[in-house]
């Protein structure tokens, strides 16, 4: 009698572990939504997380509120690049959006200069769009699908907040607010806090003053 050795059992793979889904709404005039942006992509690199952008509109925010004068001088100029963001999300999709977003946002916030046509074509062409998309600056016909895209995340956390906000898990919120955007493993660790006190339903505000000028490096 021939005896047959069983057979081993077969070793079932582990499972791959899925990335959080992390939804960012943005105005790329905002400093400090540029800031937590580049937070955020440091993220992606430490941790299992996959971000998602959407656009948002500090001028459609703020536009019936009693704000300073120079704050709406500030925002007068605010349509343009919005528009253009919408234009390229509804021609190109998200990589580009991304792209267009980091493109402008090195100019404004980095370099310091001013969102006009030039600054809007001259991003377009460093990411391979056409420049003809800076005609979307002066396009009202973008402002519904703004108003929409900015109202899926600020209905989120509410009008008295605005950018940059996140959600993930099921919850969002205005923030976080940083003067500096940390690198590697401090970026990561800096995400495992946020998912930790957002997981919790009932905190909503963490603030403290501010005490360091921005640092976009």
């Amino acid at each position: 009698m021939t005896q047959t050795t069983p057979a081993a059992p077969s070793e079932t793979p582990e499972k791959a572990t899925e990335k959080t889904a992390a939804d960012f709404w943005f105005d790329p005039a905002c400093p400090f939504a540029w800031i937590t942006s580049r937070w955020i992509l440091e993220v992606e690199k430490v941790r299992d997380v996959e971000v998602t952008w959407h656009i948002m509109s500090l001028a459609y925010l703020n536009q019936d509120k009693d704000i300073p004068q120079e704050y709406r001088d500030f925002l007068s100029t605010a349509w343009g690049p919005v528009r253009v963001c919408m234009a390229v999300q509804n021609e190109y999709g998200q990589e580009k959006l991304a792209e267009i977003y980091t493109a402008l946002g090195t100019r404004r916030h980095v370099e310091g200069r001013d969102f006009d046509r030039a600054l809007i074509e001259e991003a377009l062409a460093s990411v391979d769009l056409p420049v003809e998309l800076a005609d979307a600056m002066d396009d009202e016909s973008f402002d519904e699908a703004i108003a929409k895209s900015h109202h899926e995340g600020m209905d989120q956390v509410g009008n008295d907040v605005g950018t940059p906000t996140i959600a993930m898990n099921g919850s969002a919120f205005f923030g976080p607010v940083i003067s500096k955007a940390p690198k590697g493993e401090e970026a990561g660790k800096l995400w495992d806090g946020f998912q930790l006190i957002t997981a919790y339903p009932y905190v909503y505000e963490l603030k403290r003053a501010r005490v360091h000028d921005l640092d976009f490096s």
